[in-house]
């Protein structure tokens, strides 16, 4: 009750004002949403800190948008989404468009980086889970890995400048610039604690007052009516604890290719982040207290989507994170630690806005080998096999 309170203290007056605006001067509106049913079957993992290593059963994902076109230039969008993180104020901003290479963004959103974060609903991919960099609960061992390289989305208060420019009828170049809070942790905090950027925390206000800056530059070439590519570059730099003395660096590339009914997806990411090392906290590495430490964190996916007809869709993708680097004794990690997972699946569409998903997941884990492998060959502590059946719903 006391989340659908402040959820309800949060939206309330800004659906008023948007209302308000959409009956005075809209010129258009949208109102969309979208709904996943998702029974993950996988065998249970001890509790961590009384936390379950892995949502084992039934788990949904809602969510709601409204958009209104206040005048030819400005509009306004707000998005409210329900998960295994409850009610979420996932965006509620305004955007000035001076012209198609010159917007201005300002409000609480996921700034621009990587490709995946603009189709991150359920009812825009196929699998029932996100890939590996940009998990937000799904994976297992989520409590010991603390999720992925960059939980998708990631919504906060910013500024954002971006623009599309064409050259000639075959090539798009997109950018965006960005001055956003996003991540945060207590002083003290090894890692990023991703709970401080959820609206139900409380007061929507950096922990440092120092935003953290980014951008994203993309290149599109249109081969023909049903094929293109895409090239990207993101990057993202802040701090995030309260004296601004520890930073992260997040970069990632990005490719796409649609070839008719084929779609080729892949992503790099890696996060560089230097933490404290206070008196009193034991790592596996020897440290001396006082030092400053720094791990880094990678991730990548390479997923192929086919639509065999117009129900039946066919996905494929092996996804992994890698992560280097001191960490605490009690954690069920070592310093080299990794993921490989190997995902097949299938989609049918029963009736319009309604479709099933299917997938098998082949989970195998690591420690103490460079990206899970040893002299070219794969090494594992354990395998975990996980089966996933969703129903997905939109309007």
């Amino acid at each position: 009750m006391r989340r659908l309170a402040h959820a309800a203290a949060v939206l309330g007056p800004l659906l008023v004002g948007i209302l308000a605006a959409w009956q005075a001067r809209a010129i258009e509106r949208n109102f969309a949403g979208s709904a996943q049913l998702d029974y993950f079957l996988v065998r249970s993992e001890p509790a961590s800190m009384g936390i379950p290593g892995v949502f084992n059963g039934f788990t949904s994902e809602v969510a709601l948008k409204l958009a209104v076109d206040v005048s030819d230039r400005l509009s306004a969008n707000v998005k409210v989404c329900h998960g295994c993180h409850g009610f979420e104020l996932a965006m509620a901003y305004f955007d000035y468009r001076l012209a198609d290479e010159l917007n201005f963004r300002v409000g609480r959103f996921s700034p621009s980086f990587g490709s995946f974060n603009v189709r991150h609903d359920p009812a825009n991919h196929a699998t029932s889970s996100k890939p590996l960099p940009y998990d937000m609960g799904r994976m297992l061992r989520w409590v010991s890995w603390n999720l992925g390289v960059i939980p998708s989305p990631f919504p906060d208060n910013g500024v954002e400048v971006g623009g599309t420019h064409w050259f000639g009828e075959a090539v798009q170049m997109d950018y965006a610039a960005y001055a956003v809070a996003v991540f945060r942790a207590d002083e003290g905090n090894p890692d990023l604690d991703w709970s401080h950027s959820f609206s139900q925390a409380g007061y929507l206000v950096d922990n440092n007052g120092r935003p953290s800056v980014g951008g994203r530059w993309a290149f599109t070439i249109r081969a023909g009516p049903t094929s293109d590519f895409t090239l990207g570059g993101s990057l993202m730099y802040g701090t995030y604890d309260p004296q601004n003395k520890f930073t992260y660096t997040i970069g990632g590339a990005d490719f796409a290719a649609r070839l008719g009914r084929t779609q080729i997806r892949a992503e790099y990411l890696v996060r560089h982040q230097t933490f404290a090392t206070p008196a009193g906290t034991m790592f596996q590495l020897p440290v001396a207290p006082g030092t400053t430490q720094a791990f880094d964190k990678h991730g990548y996916y390479l997923e192929v989507e086919r639509s065999m007809t117009d129900s039946i869709g066919l996905v494929g993708r092996v996804d992994g994170l890698y992560r280097v680097g001191n960490i605490v004794t009690d954690s069920a990690l070592a310093p080299k630690a990794a993921i490989i997972r190997y995902t097949g699946g299938a989609t049918l569409a029963v009736v319009p806005g309604w479709r099933i998903k299917a997938s098998g997941e082949l989970w195998a884990f690591s420690n103490n080998a460079a990206w899970g492998f040893e002299g070219g060959r794969p090494v594992y502590d354990q395998l975990e096999l996980g089966l996933h059946l969703a129903v997905v719903g939109t309007f």
